[in-house]
């Protein structure tokens, strides 16, 4: 019988690692999910340009976010193992209940597309964890942005933007 391959075998621990990382944030389980990274890692959150630095800005990150969504849960709909990451896509859904980027709580709930990159260490624990998603389609689900269209977008746009919208009109009757 083969043996089997080494490379494989490792990509096969590091995809169960991510799992396990999965299932604890989906406990919110602090100590389960610190447990996943190795000594040097850090947490990107590329939507809002942050970086948590270390297992304290893992934690800072983790209970703030948890904070803001008691409910969190993350759906994995794939998985792509590659020599150097694990790439997830998943939906993440949850109720805005406190504080989050400043943003109080609006009590909606949201379930949006998002797409993680797990990186690892020398040793086989996560070394990093860098999340992408769509700021704007978060807002719109919690309620606090309207597109551009339909009479409550257009309200919502000049308040919110009155010299950009100032700017755009004034061009408009200068052309």
């Amino acid at each position: 019988m083969a043996e089997p391959d080494p490379s494989q075998t490792r990509l096969q621990r590091r995809l169960e690692l991510v799992r396990a990382h999965i299932a604890f944030e989906n406990r919110h389980d602090f100590d389960g999910i610190i447990s996943t990274f190795g000594s040097a890692v850090a947490y990107e959150d590329q939507a809002w340009r942050s970086r948590y630095p270390g297992s304290d800005g893992i934690r800072t990150y983790y209970e703030e976010f948890l904070q803001a969504c008691a409910d969190l849960k993350v759906d994995v709909h794939e998985e792509h193992v590659c020599a150097e990451a694990i790439i997830l896509e998943v939906t993440i859904s949850g109720t805005h209940t406190g504080s989050w980027h400043g943003l109080l709580a609006t009590g909606r709930h949201f379930a949006i597309p998002l797409c993680g990159v797990y990186t690892f260490d020398k040793d086989d624990r996560l070394a990093g964890e860098r999340i992408y998603y769509d700021r704007a389609t978060v807002f719109a689900q919690l309620g606090v942005f309207h597109e551009p269209v339909g009479l409550l977008g257009k309200i919502a746009l000049v308040l919110n933007h009155p010299l950009t919208i100032g700017r755009s009109l004034v061009r408009a009757i200068w052309k």
